[in-house]
């Protein structure tokens, strides 16, 4: 369904320490864009029982069910985009702008 690597989980287990958010899910949302792209947001937030629940590793990952279309079979993960400027990214086959990575 949805993947964490394993860049991506530990840079959120710092962030939820650093911003005194351990113990809350991580929440992705992902919403769809006039020209059809995909505009993902991601932040700290207490489960509801409307959620779907994924675990990645130590990792709670949260979505409502509208999420789950937009979503599915992607990955997150942590990456430097530039020399010393790192970014979550999200790989995401439902997205029309994805492009799958490369061998190099």
């Amino acid at each position: 369904m949805f993947t964490l690597t394993k860049a991506a989980a530990a840079q959120v287990q710092a962030a939820a320490q650093q911003g005194e958010a351990e113990g809350l899910a991580l929440r992705l949302a992902a919403q769809r864009q006039p020209d059809g792209a995909f505009d993902y947001r991601i932040g700290f937030d207490e489960a509801t029982e409307d959620d779907i629940r994924i675990k990645c590793g130590a990792i709670e990952v949260v979505m409502t069910p509208e999420q789950v279309p937009l979503l599915n079979q992607a990955t997150m993960d942590y990456v430097e985009l530039a020399p010393g400027q790192f970014h979550f990214i999200f790989l995401n086959p439902q997205d029309p702008s994805y492009q799958p990575p490369t061998e190099d």
